[in-house]
């Protein structure tokens, strides 16, 4: 089937192909009612779509956004990207998503890839763009939003949650049910990162131990974010002769393995063990006791993140408040803590 152009269009219309190419791209000038209705109705009859592909090669932008998660099949990130695609399609703009499994080098990759095809702007949920990563955002025009979190180095455009605070509200409130200290744990990683929310949550930890006069040395335990690998954590810490009696988990994806590691062990929640996490994952509210947990607006952070990416700001120029965007967390309140 021979393809419709904008020539088909024209000539049933009765005007320019400029006059068709203004109608279907709302613009840049304007077009008389009357004219703008013969285009319409000339596209409906014979079916013509625009070649979104060439209009991006003249243009040398896309209505396209880059996403670069590590790994979307755990939920939170899934939660992002799908909060991000709404955003995006408000907007009028459809979103890529790539996995960068945590590997710098597929990050590169990605950024490449969407980067060759004219993306409007780019996203990263990432730990921190490695140098190689840093270079080719330097080399580009296009506009970059870190989501999630904002190491020192990262001169761009940033979306967060107030990290620490969100841990303080929860370690606290796990300390107000009579504690004698609670646990918590963190990341993997060898040296902490500035602006990597786990190791912000570590400190919101570190800050209300030490405002309750609470010792943190050996209360901290290194766990993988999956719950898979964290329900073996699990397993041995709840196992060992200093078993904690409350502990605060840096995501919900550690709090569940760590729940199925008591349930396994015939551990009682809340009863023996009192567990909070971070995230509100939509699986928080369904576990076997509900996950006490800390929440912030996924939705209004995706918003902010796409209209930072699709704004008309200069790309670089320092940071500053303009250049951070910070949400509050809130704290969940659910059974696992020993609440209701």
């Amino acid at each position: 089937m021979t393809k419709v152009t904008r020539d088909d269009v024209a000539r049933m219309a009765g005007t320019s192909t400029a006059v068709v190419s203004y109608v279907v791209n709302n613009g840049p000038r304007p077009v008389a009612p009357d004219t703008r209705e013969r285009v319409v109705a000339a596209i409906a009859v014979l079916g013509y779509r625009p070649d979104r592909v060439a209009r991006a090669m003249a243009s040398r932008r896309t209505d396209l956004l880059g996403l670069i998660v590590p790994d979307a099949r755990q939920p939170f990130f899934g939660e992002i990207a799908h909060a991000l695609e709404q955003a995006a399609a408000e907007r009028g703009t459809m979103v890529l998503v790539g996995n960068s499994d945590y590997r710098d080098e597929r990050e590169v990759h990605y950024l490449r890839a969407f980067l060759d095809m004219q993306v409007s702007g780019l996203v990263l949920v990432s730990q921190g763009p490695s140098e190689q990563a840093s270079a080719e955002l330097a080399d580009t025009d296009a506009r970059v939003v870190l989501l999630h979190e904002s190491p020192e180095s990262f001169r761009e455009f940033a979306v967060v949650t107030d990290d620490v605070g969100g841990a303080r509200l929860a370690t606290r409130h796990l300390l107000e049910h009579g504690h004698a200290y609670v646990a918590c744990l963190g990341g993997i990683e060898p040296t902490p990162t500035i602006g990597d929310p786990v190791t912000d949550h570590v400190e919101g930890w570190r800050q209300a131990m030490r405002e309750a006069g609470r010792s943190t040395e050996g209360r901290l335990f290194a766990c993988p974010y999956n719950r898979y690998q964290a329900y073996r954590v699990g397993l041995e810490l709840l196992s060992g002769p200093a078993r904690p009696t409350a502990v605060f988990c840096s995501t919900d994806d550690q709090a569940i393995g760590l729940l199925r590691a008591a349930r396994e062990l015939r551990i009682d929640v809340p009863g023996e063990l009192a567990v909070a996490g971070f995230d509100d994952l939509k699986e928080a509210a369904l576990t076997d006791p509900p996950l006490t947990t800390v929440a912030s607006d996924r939705p209004a952070m995706a918003r902010a993140a796409v209209e930072l990416v699709l704004g008309s700001a200069p790309r670089t120029g320092g940071a500053g408040s303009d250049r951070l965007r910070q949400f509050p967390s809130r704290l969940v309140v659910r059974r696992s803590c020993g609440c209701g």
